[in-house]
């Protein structure tokens, strides 16, 4: 598991009104790969494209049933092991794309 790659979930989530759904980590590749930590922060996939400066769109390109967007205002820490349905990694530009969503997201300054 690493930064930038997106999972299903086959497990209900609560916080999707108890369906699965798509995240993807944006956890440092350090701790999803570390064996000893159990945990990531993810950013939910959802079907609806709002058109925030915090979404970033993705679709059937990166391995999704249709248009959705990542949504980076909803950020989740998810056990690995509920991330079991490998489906793609995000391009480097998607990933840019990422990072400024997520600096907008956090209001980082920098």
């Amino acid at each position: 598991m690493k930064r930038g790659e997106i999972y299903k979930t086959a497990a209900r989530v609560p916080e999707r009104g108890d369906k699965p759904g798509f995240y993807v980590v944006v956890s440092r590749t350090f701790i999803a790969q570390n064996e000893d930590v159990s945990t990531v922060v993810c950013a939910p996939v959802y079907s609806e494209v709002l058109g925030l400066s915090t979404e970033v769109p993705v679709g059937p390109a990166e391995g999704l049933p249709h248009h959705s967007s990542i949504r980076c205002d909803f950020l989740t820490l998810m056990f690995k092991a509920r991330l079991t349905g490998y489906v793609s990694e995000l391009a480097e530009r998607k990933l840019a794309d990422l990072d400024r969503a997520l600096t907008t997201a956090l209001e980082i300054r920098v």
